[in-house]
């Protein structure tokens, strides 16, 4: 792949990564926490921010460490087999979005176990401090490495082929664009904006984010392996 692509793959892996709601549901509830509890909208805003940092910080470390699993084992060439197994990952993390990612009643509840959510949910209404915010930011995220392992990977294996400096930059358009759903909440909520209004829109709209998520999974996974598998055995 020529670095247009490259980059191309890593912006719509970090759009896949957006679509995925865990970390945007424990910030809603963060938020509903810290408003009920009567603290200033600074405060609110503080807390969130930190859930946010929290977010950013690991997924910057995961999407870093696979990159430096991986050019450590194959070097800034991946063998074909990985490119294989990375593609069937995402196919599979596809359809497994599509079948189940959502639990089939009203709201926007997830595929958590209900003793796991029951635990988000008593950590974010106990959550008082910046620190707890951001340890809870970091928990949302590795929740929820089931889904986002996919668009990491892929993203991993891509940075490995680009020159040094490519590589940072690949890296922050993975966490920037992975952050913008999440990121528009936090502004919402910093702004005053109804949580009510909000999870109404998320209802609203979670079987398009449901079917888009898994969709560009496999679209993604097609055109990684025609690229990097096929288009080099044909050279």
């Amino acid at each position: 792949m020529d670095i247009f692509a490259s980059l191309a793959v890593i912006t719509l892996a970090g759009l896949v990564h957006a679509s995925f709601q865990l970390s945007v549901s424990v910030l809603t509830l963060l938020s509903g926490h810290a408003i009920g509890a009567q603290h200033s909208r600074r405060r609110v805003l503080s807390l969130t921010s930190s859930f946010v940092f929290g977010t950013v910080v690991i997924t910057t470390l995961l999407l870093a460490t696979i990159a430096l699993v991986f050019n450590t084992l194959f070097g800034s060439q991946p063998p074909h087999v990985l490119w294989i197994v990375i593609s069937g990952v995402m196919i599979a993390i596809g359809i497994a979005v599509w079948a189940f990612y959502y639990r089939r009643d009203r709201g926007t509840s997830l595929w958590v176990p209900r003793g796991f959510a029951t635990f988000l949910a008593q950590r974010a209404k106990a959550t008082k401090t910046n620190p707890e915010a951001f340890s809870l930011g970091v928990t949302s995220v590795l929740s929820e490495l089931l889904f986002v392992i996919a668009p990491l990977l892929v993203s991993a294996a891509v940075l490995v082929t680009l020159p040094p400096l490519l590589q940072l930059v690949g890296i922050v358009l993975y966490v920037v664009v992975s952050l913008i759903t999440l990121g528009s909440v936090w502004v919402l909520v910093g702004g005053g904006r109804s949580l009510s209004e909000i999870q109404r829109w998320r209802e609203a709209n979670k079987y398009f984010l449901q079917f888009a998520a898994g969709a560009a999974l496999i679209i993604l996974a097609v055109f990684v392996y025609t690229f990097a598998v096929i288009g080099k055995a044909s050279l």
